[in-house]
């Protein structure tokens, strides 16, 4: 059984954090979780490096930085987690590298943070520090680019769990972690292999009724997958461009959550860089690395 029992949440004061605090909320609600709210404040003097200026007067700067945001992080933990047991951790360094040590060291169960894309653009970009936290840490992120969109806790609800899976050997985490999600919702779950399409290749030749014959083989391999996990899952195959084709049959069935994983080894799904961070792009609704 899934069991997510610290929640760690980035702060950044932003809409879309504050998306992203909507998600947490109602998940360690459901799940009986402490919210842990981080921000991480930038080294103490770099605005001083090029001036002449005493050591005190920086430390003085950097002590009241440091009580204002103690203050905003205080406040915005009391507005969107009033119910949660929330703990406020404030630090200082790279935000990424923070972020994932701390995940690290504290047993976090799941990260949720949002990306930093702005405007009609948001889906074209992914935020430096969500991509880096996403290649770096050892726990699930979860995450999206229209989580500044997310309803209120209350309205939160999973009904559909679609798993995108590559057949490599992140497919047994991310259809457990998929499953436990679901169970714990009792929602649908559907496990997807996107292979890519032969069609459009000019000057080969391909048998006619190749897409029949290896949607075959690879539904079997799904259908190995699934049954060596021991869950139970509809089987779904698809054929083209990966994040659009996952995106394409998230939104059809009305998936509300999108599980997928960070495997460093090359694959159809792996390579975070490359499909993973497509898909989080791409996708209609959060989608959960793991």
């Amino acid at each position: 059984m899934l069991r997510i029992q610290r929640i760690l949440a980035p702060v950044d004061f932003s809409e879309r954090s504050r998306g992203a605090a909507r998600y947490a909320e109602a998940l360690a609600e459901h799940f009986g979780a402490e919210i842990v709210a981080l921000h991480v404040l930038p080294p103490p003097y770099p605005e001083f490096a090029s001036m002449d200026v005493a050591l005190p007067v920086a430390d003085e700067t950097h002590a009241r930085r440091r009580a204002h945001v103690e203050r905003l992080l205080g406040e915005f933990a009391q507005q969107h987690w009033p119910r949660a047991k929330v703990t406020r951790v404030l630090l200082e360094g790279d935000p990424a590298a923070r972020i994932v040590q701390y995940a690290h060291e504290h047993a976090v169960d799941l990260i949720v943070m949002a990306t930093h894309g702005h405007g009609p653009f948001r889906r074209f970009i992914l935020g430096s520090v969500t991509a880096k936290v996403l290649h770096d840490a050892d726990c699930p992120v979860w995450t999206g680019v229209h989580l500044e969109d997310a309803p209120v806790p209350e309205q939160v609800a999973f009904r559909r769990v679609l798993a995108a899976v590559d057949l490599g050997p992140s497919t047994s985490r991310v259809l457990q972690w998929a499953y436990g999600f679901a169970t714990h919702y009792r929602a649908e779950l559907a496990a997807l292999h996107v292979t890519i399409s032969l069609e459009g290749r000019t000057g080969e030749y391909f048998d006619p009724d190749w897409r029949e014959h290896l949607g075959a083989e690879v539904r079997q391999q799904l259908r190995h997958w699934v049954e060596q996990t021991g869950i139970g899952a509809e089987l779904l195959v698809d054929f083209g461009e990966v994040p659009k084709r996952v995106a394409a049959q998230a939104a059809e069935r009305g998936a509300d959550l999108v599980v997928i994983g960070r495997s460093s080894a090359a694959g159809v799904l792996g390579r975070v860089r490359a499909n993973a961070y497509a898909i989080i792009r791409e996708s209609p609704c959060p989608v959960v690395s793991v």
